[in-house]
């Protein structure tokens, strides 16, 4: 216990205590829907409880840890403890004062597992946003898998990264494109495998759009054994044995694409097998090298081509393009992952309590999306900051939401 509440690190962490003024506070409009849904929840480890003196539960930490994702003044532990004190806090979420004991037994003994039900429930709650209608007939669940690195503390021992003084976890995320929300999401040490993470959650039903870092044969067979597809950016010196050329037709070549072809892959017998790759156009960058800092910008150029697999043969290469592109939707979500929600500051260093935050970073997104009902862009993120923040006002918020013109 006496962990958590050694914890520094905060979104604006400050050696004076200040209290929290309640005005200062937002999103209850946000948080008070799911309150029912948490309500299950409550009897959550009270086993433990033999003297039935418990007073802080599961469905009471879930509300208190979304609070904080609605509002950067809640900036630490800490200050999850003294919002628990304020009157509106405990008459619109329905907790009482927490201790900061509690708060930290919470982050250890409630189970961060129960909360995958909520969140799939919250996401079949949400319809298709707008899309292009070449995306209509894809027949899967468009899924973009990535990860993210989180700074841990040096305290953390099980956060392994690049050695001994580098401590970091991976907040492994599955996306739905066509929703625009996360539906899943796991942690592990900064040096846990994507590919071991992904072959582990695999789902039938679903086109999972990868970056070239999940190009491993094996994952690619695994995909297809589950009963679901994929679309995978491959390493540039990947070792194709081409066997089939497609035609391109006028709407590939307007897309970029170089070439569409039927390759072998694999060097063992159980990984070799034909794929679809195609070569598209590309804007030359230079590669990072090692994680310096985000204007290094020092190792080898790119190529101006990349190559993207697919064991979907029935789309066109267009299509599939059209697709790949759409990835960095996943990396959208990772900024405001960190930056509006605040997910670059840990309320815990035990792993099940970063868990909890982790998930509940998600239903903060899946509430966002029942609110706003609508595709939200740059403006409608900064727009949302500048509320949590208690800049602008829900009124404000809500012309701007009734402005907001879908995209495709």
């Amino acid at each position: 216990m006496g962990a958590d509440l050694e914890l520094a690190s905060g979104r604006m962490a400050s050696s004076v205590v200040e209290e929290i003024d309640e005005r200062a506070l937002s999103g209850f409009r946000c948080v008070k829907p799911v309150l029912k849904l948490l309500a299950h929840l409550h009897g959550t480890a009270t086993e433990r409880d033999r003297a039935r003196n418990r007073q802080w539960y599961m469905d009471q930490h879930i509300a208190l840890l979304l609070l904080f994702m609605f509002n950067p003044i809640c900036d630490s532990l800490r200050a999850l403890q003294r919002a628990s004190r304020l009157k509106k806090v405990q008459r619109l979420l329905g907790v009482p004062r927490a201790s900061l004991g509690s708060l930290s037994e919470a982050n250890r003994v409630f189970d961060a597992e129960l909360l995958k039900g909520l969140i799939g429930e919250l996401a079949s709650q949400l319809q298709p946003l707008p899309h292009d209608p070449r995306l209509s007939d894809v027949g899967a669940v468009l899924t973009l898998v990535d990860g993210t690195l989180l700074d841990a503390l040096p305290k953390m021992a099980w956060a392994l990264w690049k050695d001994d003084r580098h401590r970091a976890l991976k907040a492994h995320v599955h996306y739905e494109l066509l929703k625009g929300v996360p539906v899943s999401g796991t942690l592990t040490p900064g040096r846990h495998h994507e590919n071991r993470v992904l072959m582990a959650e695999l789902e039938a039903g679903r086109l999972y759009v990868l970056d070239r870092g999940y190009a491993s044969y094996e994952l690619l067979q695994a995909i297809r054994a589950a009963g679901s597809n994929f679309i995978c950016r491959m390493k540039d010196n990947a070792h194709l044995v081409v066997h089939q050329a497609r035609p391109l037709d006028e709407a590939a070549e307007k897309a970029g694409i170089v070439r569409d072809v039927i390759v072998e892959v694999g060097q063992r017998a159980a990984t070799r097998h034909l794929i679809r790759v195609i070569e598209i156009k590309c804007r030359p960058y230079k590669k990072e090298c090692g994680r310096k800092t985000k204007y290094d910008r020092s190792g080898p150029c790119s190529g101006e081509t990349l190559l993207v697999a697919t064991d979907r043969m029935d789309l066109a290469a267009d299509v599939v393009a059209f697709i790949y592109r759409r990835r960095w939707q996943i990396e959208v979500f990772f900024r405001f992952f960190k930056h509006i929600l605040g997910c670059r500051h840990l309320v815990s260093d035990h792993p099940n309590g970063i868990q909890l935050q982790l998930y509940a970073a998600i239903i903060a997104c899946l509430l966002i999306a029942l609110w706003t009902g609508k595709k939200p862009n740059k403006a409608t993120c900064e727009m949302l900051a500048w509320y949590m923040a208690g800049v602008a006002t829900e009124e404000e918020l809500d012309a701007h939401l009734r402005t907001l013109k879908t995209q495709a």
